[in-house]
């Protein structure tokens, strides 16, 4: 009989408590402690779980001042605070499986690369879209050269109205003082994936975007700071009482985004929550900065091109993505793929929805439990090849990033140094 893994947790916000329910299925592992601030937050995943009450604590820092209680850790902590606690529990003897992004800046990124190699740890980083369905039946077509040479990709995140004003106007990723610019927080994911696909080093980008609408002087005459006392309501797309109120009796929906602005379920707490706190607020009216829309533009070794293109303006669905090969084309919608072969002029639809015993609906189109599933399997076998978003690949798609960020800042073409050997 196999022995359960054993995890911490570190943040046991939404993401920290998506991982460690995926963790424990099926008892492949067993979280042990968590450190979370927020008291409602920690004693909830403390009564999931059944971690000994002196086991969850408020600070990582008092389990990181213990002996090694576990074989693994999940840092799952605001986009600032990752790196910390990731070089200290690498340099406890932990495996690492830290969310996306890895760190906010390249000499953070670089520390926790250098602290995981020198303890000989395993990390993943939560690159999700790595481990979708998906994208393991796409990366098998394009590598398997049925499209022939890969000329170019194109690739679009829609982000999605309603959760852009969520997370990005109202919420914790609207400032990038105290988040990350947008393409990091919500995009280093896509850019990663690019990378992955395409197999080849990114040498040059450039890119453009900023944020358009989410503005004061875009405010509809009349509106007032905070959506239950605007007339203008009932009729805005971005109404945080239709939003918040029309998750109640939808367990998907109360469990995100709803558990995000308030732990009482109910219209009177949904209604408090945005009476005081700062989901209420009207999108025209808050201090976010980060952009409502961006395009990449990216240059790979051997000439192969790649666009990218992130907006607020659509519905929330999966990713959509292009690849044009010189023997074939395929098209896809995050679950089905569209191939074309020009020798034959054949067309084959393929559904990846079902596969893996994953459904498209699962959290990311079933990225998130592949990559829980794939980071426990290499802590379980010693095997760092089970782990698709590594230590350096991370790195790299960091840097890919920060490239197009100055690109876009500067209005410039940014070329990418090669990565230290």
């Amino acid at each position: 009989m196999r022995v359960p893994l054993t995890l911490p947790v570190v943040g046991a916000g939404s993401r920290g408590t998506s991982y460690a329910g995926l963790a424990a299925t099926a008892d492949r592992a067993r979280v042990v402690a968590v450190a979370e601030p927020r008291p409602f937050q920690r004693a909830r995943m403390a009564a999931a779980c059944g971690i000994d009450p002196g086991r969850a604590v408020a600070d990582w820092r008092e389990l990181a001042a213990r002996p090694r209680l576990a074989d693994a850790v999940i840092i799952a902590t605001p986009d600032l605070l990752h790196a910390e606690p990731a070089v200290r529990f690498a340099k406890l003897g932990y495996h690492v499986l830290l969310e996306k992004p890895m760190a906010p800046t390249e000499q953070e990124c670089e520390r926790i690369v250098e602290a995981v190699e020198r303890a000989g740890v395993l990390l993943a980083v939560g690159h999700v879209l790595r481990y979708t369905p998906y994208t393991k039946v796409l990366k098998l077509i394009v590598d398997s050269g049925r499209i022939g040479d890969v000329v170019g990709v194109e690739h679009l995140e829609p982000v999605g109205w309603w959760h852009h004003a969520h997370s990005y106007v109202r919420g914790n990723w609207r400032r990038e003082d105290q988040a990350t610019p947008m393409l990091m927080a919500k995009s280093c994911h896509d850019l990663d994936w690019l990378a992955h696909l395409v197999g080849r080093r990114a040498l040059r980008v450039s890119s453009f975007g900023g944020l358009h609408h989410f503005r004061a002087e875009h405010r509809p005459e009349g509106a007032a700071d905070r959506c239950l006392d605007c007339q203008l309501e009932p009729g805005c797309p971005y109404s945080a009482k239709r939003l918040y109120l029309s998750c109640l009796g939808d367990p998907a929906r109360e469990s995100w985004p709803l558990s995000v602005i308030t732990d009482d379920l109910t219209a009177d707490g949904v209604l408090r929550a945005l009476r005081d706190g700062p989901y209420g607020r009207c999108v025209y009216a808050c201090d976010n900065d980060v952009v409502d829309h961006q395009v990449v533009s990216l240059e790979y070794d051997g000439g192969v091109t790649a666009s990218f293109t992130m907006t607020a303006f659509t519905p929330v669905e999966h990713r959509k993505s292009r690849v044009f090969g010189t023997h074939g084309y395929v098209d896809g919608d995050g679950t089905r793929l569209r191939l074309v072969d020009f020798r034959t002029g054949g067309e084959e639809l393929i559904d990846t929805s079902a596969r893996d015993g994953v459904a498209a609906a699962d959290g990311h189109g079933g990225g998130d439990a592949g990559l829980v599933d794939a980071f426990l399997d290499a802590v379980a076998t010693g095997d760092a090849s089970r782990i698709l978003s590594g230590p350096r690949d991370s790195l790299d798609s960091c840097r890919v990033v920060w490239a197009a960020e100055q690109a876009r800042r500067a209005g410039t073409v940014v070329s990418l140094a090669a990565p230290a050997p």
